[in-house]
């Protein structure tokens, strides 16, 4: 059971170092290597999911390293692996040979091998491991095209903030071992045995763990990161933005339901976070004129919702959630991605007509968009409404701010879907999508169809058996009613109004549009006090500590001058003059020295003469 955990992590990530290894000599064959790779671990998974398997390795001296599956755990994996098997067939047939395929493919396998180590770790320092690998590799990703400069700033971006945020988890893992007194380290940094830490270390515990989660996450205020994110790839886009690193976080939340529950404040701090970033960020993204960006920000709304369900305690619903948006999304980024390659623009305005010009993207797009906008019989309609069940029995206030963010999100779907279903523009330029890069798209379409089903009873009753989520709440028929009569009329509102400007200020309108000026407060607050501090620093190193430095030296080469000049000259003297006291003395030591027994037998009557003479004076 253990050796087929270990080849799970172990294989992405052993086949994505080699790629990267051999470079640019395997560009012919990474393709290929990479989607053999990509099935295998989507087998394993779903094994693994089945069999439930643990695995140890000796680490630290006390602390193991352990890795578990479980029902959460391992209905990720399969969504992970199963993304990253579409996104990689994508990819194999939209990326050009001229590409570095083999970075390429590459990092994408070492990335997805670093989500697998972060969602089957059982420890801290395990899940550490895995994050840490999965934000470097995601820098490497959205900075992929890195002779580009305004890319390698995005990345830049991403990465500082996500890691600013990422300092959380460190935090929780010294306050975990604090709590457990060094005494049962294993014990203590366990993620099941985080919630059994006593107070004030449960509350540090609590903090580092959601901060870290929020910023991985892109939630409020960490969510401007994600803008800078798509400036990547797509295929990165819709691999890293949908199943994989935005919402680890939002899987971290709802794997540490207890430890939010029982520090007394985490889960209203949690829940009350994600329903606020699902209505702002909603609002960003009807804000947005370029596709990607709205597709960015609504990524930030949706697992605003997975967030909301973990500070509520509907982990059902919050799976549901996450699965579901993992499809739908990823097949929203893919298709963007194909029309940037067609049309060479992913600008709202220019997408006039795209969905006509490639029917089946459109078609696929359109079915991903309708169950984003939350329209019956698609899958997130119904995921949202189990999760939003959640919130109704926390608060009424909750639910509301839920139910907005869901209005919302129909707006912004069905923005995106008036653009690209507008009357074709002609394009005599535009190329062809190749078929490869289609069937990916729509197995995601169907999947966005299927997976309403685990929503409804009797699955949802084993999905809620396999998480071992017991007494979860269940939506009434009126609340599914509710929501899709909201949407509908929401995405028809959003269809009739189409690209009219809103009458808003243009200044609460530019606000929305530059991400609520999230990236200009971090400048502000974060980033200029720290360049501040640092140039003082520098600063105060010139001017202060260089020149004492500086002086010291001098003063030390005047001394050793005087020294030199001075002090040796008379160590010298005084040297002399004891080696030539010590000579006259050595030349009148010789002169008694005759060889004469007449002249000692006279000194040594002279020598006892002295000595009976003091003896005579002494008494």
């Amino acid at each position: 059971m253990s050796a087929l955990l270990w080849a799970l992590v172990a294989l992405p990530l052993g086949a994505g170092v080699l790629l990267l290894v051999v470079g640019r000599r395997a560009d012919r064959a990474a393709p290929g290597v990479a989607l053999a790779v990509a099935a295998s671990a989507l087998g394993l998974a779903v094994t693994a999911a089945f069999r439930h398997p643990s695995a140890r390795a000796p680490f630290l001296d006390g602390l193991p390293m352990r890795l578990t599956v479980d029902g959460l755990s391992g209905l990720l994996a399969v969504t992970v692996t199963a993304v990253t098997l579409v996104v990689l067939l994508f990819s194999a047939a939209e990326f050009g040979s001229g590409e570095a395929r083999a970075r390429f493919f590459g990092l994408m396998l070492l990335f997805a091998g670093s989500m697998l180590v972060t969602v089957t770790a059982a420890t801290l320092p395990v899940l550490l491991m895995g994050w840490e690998v999965m934000g470097a590799t995601s820098w490497a990703l959205i900075g992929y095209w890195w002779r580009d400069p305004e890319r390698t700033s995005a990345a830049d971006t991403a990465f500082l903030t996500t890691r600013t945020a990422d300092l959380g988890l460190y935090l929780a893992a010294g306050a975990a071992l604090a709590s457990g007194g060094g005494r049962n380290s294993n014990s203590s940094l366990s993620l099941d045995g985080l919630a059994r830490a006593d107070d004030p270390w449960l509350s540090f515990i609590t903090a580092g763990l959601v901060v870290a989660a929020l910023g991985k996450s892109a939630q409020l205020p960490f969510s401007f990161w994600l803008s800078k994110a798509m400036r990547g790839p797509s295929p990165v886009s819709a691999l890293l933005h949908s199943a994989t690193m935005v919402v680890a976080g939002a899987y971290l939340l709802l794997r540490t339901g207890p430890l939010l529950d029982a520090s007394g404040w985490g889960d209203d701090v949690v829940a009350w976070t994600g329903a606020a970033t699902a209505v702002l960020l909603g609002l960003v993204a009807i804000a947005q004129a370029d596709l990607k960006q709205l597709l960015a920000a609504s990524s930030c709304a949706q697992i605003g919702f997975m967030v909301l369900a973990a500070g509520a305690g509907a982990t059902t619903g919050g799976t549901l959630q996450l699965v579901a948006h993992a499809a739908a999304k990823s097949l929203l980024f893919l298709a963007a991605g194909a029309w940037l390659t067609a049309l060479g623009t992913q600008q709202l305005p220019a997408l006039l007509g795209a969905a006509r010009h490639h029917r089946t993207v459109g078609t696929a797009f359109t079915v991903a968009a309708l169950s984003l906008a939350g329209l019956p019989p698609l899958s997130l309609w119904a995921a949202k409404d189990v999760l939003l069940a959640g919130a109704l029995e926390r608060s009424p206030w909750l639910y509301a701010a839920g139910l907005a963010g869901a209005l919302l999100s129909a707006v912004y779907s069905a923005k995106a879907l008036w653009f690209v279903w507008r009357p074709a523009v002609a394009r005599p330029d535009a190329r062809r999508i190749p078929a490869g890069a289609v069937w990916p798209l729509v197995l995601l379409a169907f999947a966005c169809v299927a997976l309403v089903v685990p929503a409804f009873p009797p699955v949802r009753d084993s999905v809620s058996r396999v998480l071992a989520a017991s007494g979860q709440p269940a939506p009434a028929a009126w609340e599914f009613v509710l929501s899709a009569g909201l949407a509908l009329l929401a995405a028809a509102g959003a269809w009739g109004w189409g690209a009219r400007p809103l009458p808003l200020a243009a200044r609460v309108k530019s606000g929305f549009a530059d991400w609520l000026g999230l990236e200009r407060a971090a400048h502000v607050l974060l980033v200029a006090p720290t360049m501040r501090l640092a140039r003082a620093a520098a600063a105060f190193d010139d001017r202060v500590l260089d020149r004492a430095v500086e002086g010291s030296a001098s003063a030390t080469v005047r001394l050793a001058r005087w020294t030199n000049d001075v002090v040796e000259r008379a160590v010298d003297g005084t040297v002399g003059a004891v080696a030539a006291g010590t000579r006259a003395l050595g030349r009148w030591a010789r002169r008694p020295q005759t060889g004469q027994l007449h002249q000692y037998l006279a000194q040594a009557v002279a020598a006892f003469t002295v000595l009976a003479v003091v003896l005579v004076l002494v008494r």
